[in-house]
């Protein structure tokens, strides 16, 4: 079945690449990486109250749009073509869906439609010093103290953790895996921003020492929902990843045009050509499965698990290909920290290693398939 945007995707589409247009320009995303925060709060709060797309999954009930996550989609490809900087991908996609897909009425009431009007910015802690956000690798523990939970281990990687008001936590319990949600002031937390290859998104690493935490939904019953955020994440990113490698696309082919050598456009020799060809042959295969994987978020597919990790693969390795190859056409110039070329081959590095690698996603859909 072939998917298709809809007339109001297409709108929101138009309406998001003309605010990351206006508010990321390459001079915005230079200031911001060098803030402690990474993101401009006015910023954020035109994304959650003028522009209203922080609540574009969240269902009505819960005070957001109910536009489901192909919507988000949609936001995130526009978001990465542009670099912004801003917590909605930790705040709308790990932390928002998760809570969606948690059995827990109570603390959707409480947080979602915070979230979704854009007053509570929020993350997922899973991964830990390995990187790896897979379930059966937590460490992480909660045990309850005097009818209180508390947590005790590290995370890594927290994307936005250090500036996070509510912290979703993957830990151990006698029962299982379970979520908890930690406020950010909350006792015994401890944050330390890392220093990473990506400076457009902030990460963190989180200690945990006898932190007061609510459990989220049933003790033991967090991973289904958790596996399901974890596809979504992985989906979210290609489709910034498919942004991303068209941008790098349009910069190639721009500097092409008007770079010359020999009295002509470098864009007229036939190795400059094929590399576009071959870029723009990555970015239509980027497209095709991220848009597939958005699709089977919609239609609550049962392939939602192998579309994501398609798509993950796939994008991540368009847009590293793309984001490498616009630094070869630009030559030197776009080797240099003034030029904005690199600043999207460490995106495209940085992304690639989130939620897991191409590797990894490649693995897990041979598995799928029963391979």
């Amino acid at each position: 079945m072939m998917y298709a945007f809809t007339d109001e995707q297409e709108e929101l589409r138009v309406l998001v690449r003309e605010f990351v247009a206006r508010v990321s320009p390459e001079s915005e995303v230079r200031r911001l990486m060098d803030t402690q925060h990474g993101y401009d709060t006015s910023v954020w709060h035109q994304l959650g109250l003028e522009l209203g797309i922080v609540g574009l999954a969240i269902p009505e009930e819960y005070g957001g749009l109910g536009q489901g996550f192909a919507a988000v989609g949609v936001v995130l490809e526009e978001a990465g073509a542009g670099l912004l900087c801003a917590p909605y991908f930790s705040s709308v996609v790990l932390a928002g869906e998760l809570l969606v897909a948690c059995d827990d009425t109570a603390a959707k009431q409480d947080y979602l439609p915070r979230i979704a009007a854009g007053e509570l910015r929020g993350t997922l802690a899973i991964a830990e010093d390995n990187g790896c956000a897979d379930l059966s690798d937590i460490e992480t523990s909660a045990r309850r103290v005097d009818g209180q939970w508390r947590l005790e281990g590290h995370k890594s990687y927290v994307i936005d953790g250090a500036t996070a008001q509510l912290i979703l936590v993957a830990a151990r319990t006698e029962s299982g895996t379970s979520l908890f949600a930690v406020e950010s002031a909350a006792a015994g937390l401890h944050v330390e921003a890392l220093s990473t290859l990506d400076l457009t998104r902030k990460q963190a690493r989180l200690q945990f020492e006898s932190v007061p935490a609510r459990l989220i939904g049933d003790e033991g019953a967090a991973a289904p929902a958790l596996r399901r955020i974890l596809d979504l994440a992985a989906l979210g990113l290609a489709a910034e990843q498919a942004g991303g490698a068209a941008r790098t696309l349009e910069m190639a082919v721009e500097y092409a045009k008007v770079r010359f050598q020999y009295g002509r456009a470098i864009g007229s020799f036939q190795a400059i050509k094929h590399k576009c060809a071959d870029m723009l042959l990555e970015v239509e295969c980027a497209r095709s499965a991220a848009y597939q994987g958005l699709w089977a978020t919609d239609d609550d597919s049962a392939d939602l698990a192998l579309a994501a990790s398609i798509a993950k693969s796939r994008c991540s390795e368009a847009f590293t290909h793309c984001a490498y190859e616009n630094i070869q056409i630009h030559g030197g110039i776009g080797f240099t920290w003034e030029h904005p070329a690199h600043l999207y081959l460490r995106r495209a590095k940085s992304t690639a290693l989130l939620f897991g690698d191409a590797a990894y996603h490649r693995e897990r859909v041979a598995s799928l398939i029963g391979a």
